[in-house]
């Protein structure tokens, strides 16, 4: 298996997560705006893996959605987080934050065992 199919699933995994994050950090952010924040942090994705993710956490009740007029073209979509995403993503990190543990622990004790 190629080293760059694992990272790219890796990041699949963890991107629905990031984009909370992202939207965690702004009043409302624009597509092109989350995927260049995605970009900016060496999370390479493209538009059409942003899209459907967004319409299953808006559809999930985690983010919302308002349209607003554009100086340069049609009105723009700009997303923001609920209650219910700021809930979720609170339980999100929570879990990341155990998994970090566990794979870090289990790191920790594979190094003890080759240092022995």
């Amino acid at each position: 298996m190629k080293i760059e199919n694992i990272k790219s699933q890796m990041r699949k995994g963890v991107l629905e997560y990031c984009i909370l994050n992202v939207l965690s950090q702004q009043e409302a952010a624009y597509t092109s705006d989350i995927l260049q924040d995605l970009k900016d942090a060496k999370m390479i994705v493209v538009e059409g893996t942003v899209y459907p993710l967004l319409t299953r956490l808006k559809n999930a009740g985690y983010l919302t959605y308002r349209w607003e007029e554009s100086t340069a073209g049609p009105p723009r979509k700009y997303y923001y987080l609920t209650d219910k995403g700021y809930e979720f993503l609170g339980l999100m990190h929570q879990s990341w934050q155990e998994l970090v543990n566990a794979v870090n622990l289990i790191n920790q004790n594979n190094r003890k065992k080759t240092e022995k």
